[in-house]
């Protein structure tokens, strides 16, 4: 399977999981006219190949007091600290996603705060010690979409 060529099998497994990550595999295996262990290998399969990632529940963090969503662009002092910095934001709760990014951001964070107050506190006490020469932050009002990539390579 190089370059993770998938074929209607996995193309058909894989749209159906993401439309449903909970579907019973007996129900995929129906629809695919094979037997239980066929859609259990070959789920294994595509995840040891990385492609099928995570079975966990998704917290919706407005539910458990976390209202604040902010995505804030981070310019490093110093380059050579990128791991270090990094490994930092990784230790951060409130820190849920980072990217590396092209010229604009050294890197590109997701930030969950309970609110404006625990946002500044985050980026004053958490994230300005970590030696940057300044940053951009972009707070989201709301969420209006969000979903699973389901178009596949062939389509």
């Amino acid at each position: 399977m190089r370059n993770n060529q998938l074929d209607e099998m996995d193309e058909k497994i894989l749209r159906m999981l993401s439309e449903n990550a909970r579907v019973p595999f007996l129900e995929v295996a129906r629809s695919c006219g094979v037997s239980g262990t066929a859609i259990h290998q070959r789920v294994q399969r595509l995840t040891s190949l990385g492609i099928l990632q995570g079975t966990e529940y998704k917290i919706d963090p407005s539910k458990i007091g976390y209202e604040t969503c902010a995505y804030i662009g981070l310019i490093l002092k110093d380059n050579t600290s990128f791991d270090t910095v990094v490994e930092a934001l990784g230790k951060i709760p409130e820190v849920v996603e980072c990217h590396c990014t092209n010229e604009a951001f050294d890197l590109f964070v997701k930030v969950h705060a309970r609110n404006n107050d625990h946002l500044l506190t985050i980026i004053h006490d958490k994230l300005k010690p970590l030696g940057l020469s300044h940053s951009k932050i972009i707070v989201s009002f709301r969420q209006i979409i969000q979903k699973q990539l389901t178009i596949l390579p062939n389509e």
